[in-house]
């Protein structure tokens, strides 16, 4: 019974020897590399962000208060050939204002110095960028409204994002050929691409002010970025070849 057995598995591990054999072939070489390409678009629209600001001792007062005054301004805005379909509410808050500690102290009642603050941002978007400053200008000139940021943008955002990804490829295939052409061996077939994140960058931070109204319309010295550049990562995985 035992050499029986014993034989029995000698024939098993005789039959089973090819395929272990077969799994345990070399595996084939690869050369992994990340590569990094960048885009740069000319911008096509600034987005100017203005707010409205009212105060009032209740909350329907706040609101009502700064709906009368975002009509006025919206009416401005318009004055100054802006469109009505390029404005648009980008937030809007009703809040409680807390009176400082020591006028509460003095009030016998403190709900006479409870108020209410309202605030409603606006964005609006031009394409004419050579004259984003004489807009801010306007928009200080103006005492219902307070100028608040401007940033700038590409109508096509994938574009953008598209072409870094080719300069990407284009990088990743460059370094590639140089490791093995050091190495000396060839790139074979390209078996693996992880996709990594294309993502726009101003080449300056967004631009930030809050100033109190002027008396007369100026032209903010604000100079639109030339270009708007993208960034994006990518990893190719090749496998090499002996050279021929």
């Amino acid at each position: 019974m035992r050499l029986a057995l014993a034989a029995a598995l000698g024939l098993a591990l005789g039959l089973a020897s090819p395929a272990l054999a077969q799994t345990s072939a070399p595996r084939q070489p690869t050369i992994s590399v990340m590569g990094t390409g960048e885009a740069e678009l000319k911008p096509d629209f600034a987005n100017l962000f203005v707010s409205v600001e009212t105060e009032a001792p209740t909350v329907a007062q706040a609101s009502a208060a700064n709906s009368a005054a975002t009509e006025r301004v919206l009416a401005r805005i318009q004055g100054l050939g802006i469109k009505k379909e390029d404005i648009q509410t980008a937030n809007f808050q009703v809040f409680k204002i807390e009176p400082p500690m020591e006028k509460m102290s003095l009030s016998r009642d403190s709900k006479d110095a409870l108020k209410f603050g309202a605030t409603h941002q606006l964005l609006i978007k031009t394409r004419d960028l050579d004259g984003v400053g004489k807009l801010a200008g306007e928009i200080l000139a103006s005492g219902d409204m307070t100028f608040q940021s401007v940033s700038f943008g590409l109508d096509r955002q994938e574009e953008g994002g598209d072409k870094a990804r080719e300069a990407a490829v284009r990088d990743a295939k460059r370094q590639a050929d140089v490791y093995a052409a050091a190495a000396g061996v060839a790139l074979g077939r390209l078996i693996e691409i992880r996709d990594g994140s294309a993502q726009p960058f101003e080449p300056q931070p967004e631009m930030r002010m809050r100033m109190a109204a002027a008396k007369s319309a100026q032209a903010i010295p604000l100079v639109p970025p030339a270009t708007l550049r993208y960034t994006a990562n990518v990893q190719l995985v090749w496998e090499l070849a002996q050279k021929p």
